[in-house]
């Protein structure tokens, strides 16, 4: 197999690791295998990907489009290095508020999936990153939100202390104020 699933401490989100296969010119790894990734919990059918660049400092999210127009995503770094977070944002989940967070870099072929019903954020540990995602449905404006990256309930650990940040994210509701219609 040249993947290794690993269900962390929520156990929707799921470490994907791509195991690469070297030699003198260089690697070559899978980034995706439908079959695979079904047999190892993630059924979801990508319809969309995304590909971002960022300098160092800069801190995306935390994002999440509403129930009717929600994204999975799988997210992985084809350039650089990152520190990617997944909020459980379902009311009524045993794991709401918390959330995980991965460095997912070029060098370690990590790749996190991120379930619907979960904000999602990075920032950038290397001088740049590109970021690369598949999403199970399209980018719709009128169903994008987020929350706040320093929401004091979420207490997440980032590895930045004064992100680069566009004025809409800095913007972005507390969790317990944001416009969300998931449910467990």
């Amino acid at each position: 197999m040249s993947f290794k699933f690993t269900k962390l401490e929520i156990p929707e989100v799921i470490l994907v690791e791509s195991l690469a296969y070297s030699d003198e010119r260089g690697f070559f790894t899978e980034i995706y295998k439908e079959s695979i990734f079904a047999d190892n919990g993630i059924k979801t059918k990508f319809v969309q990907d995304n590909f971002s660049y960022s300098i160092k400092g800069v801190l995306r999210g935390l994002h999440y489009q509403k129930y009717h127009k929600a994204q999975a995503k799988l997210v992985m770094v084809t350039s650089g290095e990152i520190f990617d977070v997944a909020v459980d944002i379902r009311k009524d989940s045993p794991t709401y508020g918390k959330w995980i967070g991965e460095v997912l870099s070029s060098q370690n072929h990590k790749l996190l999936y991120v379930p619907e019903g979960f904000a999602h954020g990075f920032c950038v540990l290397s001088n740049d990153a590109y970021v690369t995602y598949k999403v199970n449905s399209e980018y719709s404006l009128d169903h994008e939100r987020g929350i706040i990256w320093s929401d004091p309930e979420l207490k997440i650990k980032w590895p930045i202390d004064n992100p680069i940040m566009i004025k809409k994210d800095q913007q972005l509701p507390f969790l317990k104020n944001a416009d969300n219609d998931f449910v467990y």
